[in-house]
């Protein structure tokens, strides 16, 4: 994130075999833990974001929640009513 303004986050009782876990996942990654849990952080920001802005556009009956071959099989029933070649 690039905002201006950063925060500290603190967790307190974290169990010691969570942490293990996690600094060992870090160092895995080649990351400090630090590092390792704000990239956790913002990809859960990310995708409640992200989540938010489908959210917006639930019960729209335009299309936007088409079932994969939904569309290409109402394009073809179009084109059908209309007398458009394929």
């Amino acid at each position: 994130m690039h905002n201006e303004c950063m925060v500290a986050l603190q967790i307190r009782d974290v169990p010691e075999e969570v942490r293990d876990a996690l600094a060992a996942q870090a160092k895995a990654r080649g990351q400090s833990l630090q590092a390792y849990l704000l990239e956790l952080v913002e990809t859960q920001a990310r995708r409640l974001r992200n989540t938010a802005a489908l959210d917006r556009f639930a019960g729209r009956s335009d299309g936007t929640r088409s079932l994969p071959g939904e569309s290409a099989a109402e394009l073809t029933e179009q084109r059908e009513q209309r007398g458009d070649a394929a």
